[in-house]
């Protein structure tokens, strides 16, 4: 009797973990979704920072994928990093 409840734990266990599986891969292939139209901000991660005083931005929405420099201490802002890409 002991046998049957083990191989019935481990049946059971096992379609937990092929199901978890199927669902992690399942949400892995969804397509990319459309861009906003035009106007619509957009989600962006860059980090700019002042060349004169040395103060640092980040931008995390703009009206395009790749916006101009803010500007500080009357120039503008030198682009750092792309935080997306760390």
């Amino acid at each position: 009797m002991g046998d049957v409840v083990r191989v019935l734990i481990a049946l059971g266990a096992s379609l937990l973990l092929v199901r978890l599986g199927l669902a992690a891969l399942g949400g892995m292939v969804q397509p990319v979704p459309e861009p906003p139209p035009p106007g619509e901000l957009r989600k962006v991660k860059l980090l700019y920072r002042c060349a004169t005083c040395g103060t640092e931005v980040r931008m995390t929405s703009a009206a395009n994928a790749d916006p101009e420099p803010p500007r500080h201490c009357m120039d503008e802002m030198d682009l750092v990093g792309d935080l997306d890409e760390r």
